[in-house]
């Protein structure tokens, strides 16, 4: 896997959430509905997201969780950068502490085109993107996103 446990989760979660009510909230235990995402361990992960801007919170009837920005203003990248951090994507590829140009390791010169892609994945891939994806993946599986009963509360 190339993300962590966390970051898959904050990424899937973000994901849904964007094909859910993306300009309002929703609370973790109805996000997880019918998913395998474990709702008390999202919840810790997304309070760490509203520290880190991409998600705002609110209490009461109709609280719970919104994006803070637009879905197409969310880049891949932005998840994983508040997630797990980007120094893993910079990093030699089998360990070594000093791996450059100048003193490269045995994979170095293949592995830069890839590490390369992978940023440049992370940094034009939008959450807008991923939550369209997942939306065909849902009407193909005809699993309907949960029904909140709240009516949509749309940020301040």
């Amino acid at each position: 896997m190339m993300y962590s446990t966390t970051c898959s989760y904050a990424i899937r979660a973000m994901s849904r959430l964007a094909v859910i009510r993306p300009e309002g909230y929703v609370r973790v235990q109805q996000l997880c509905e019918g998913t395998n995402l474990p709702s008390h361990f999202l919840a810790k992960i997304f309070r760490d997201l509203v520290g880190k801007g991409l998600l705002t919170s609110a209490k009461g009837r109709g609280g719970g969780f919104a994006l803070a920005k637009r879905p197409h203003e969310i880049r891949l990248y932005d998840i994983v950068d508040a997630v797990d951090g980007i120094a893993p994507y910079s990093q030699c590829i089998v360990g070594l502490a000093k791996c450059d140009a100048s003193q490269p390791c045995p994979q170095h010169d293949a592995f830069l085109p890839v590490r390369q892609h992978i940023l440049n994945y992370l940094e034009s891939t939008t959450l807008e993107q991923m939550s369209r994806a997942l939306a065909k993946k849902m009407e193909i599986i005809a699993a309907a996103p949960p029904d909140t009963g709240l009516p949509i509360l749309k940020k301040d």
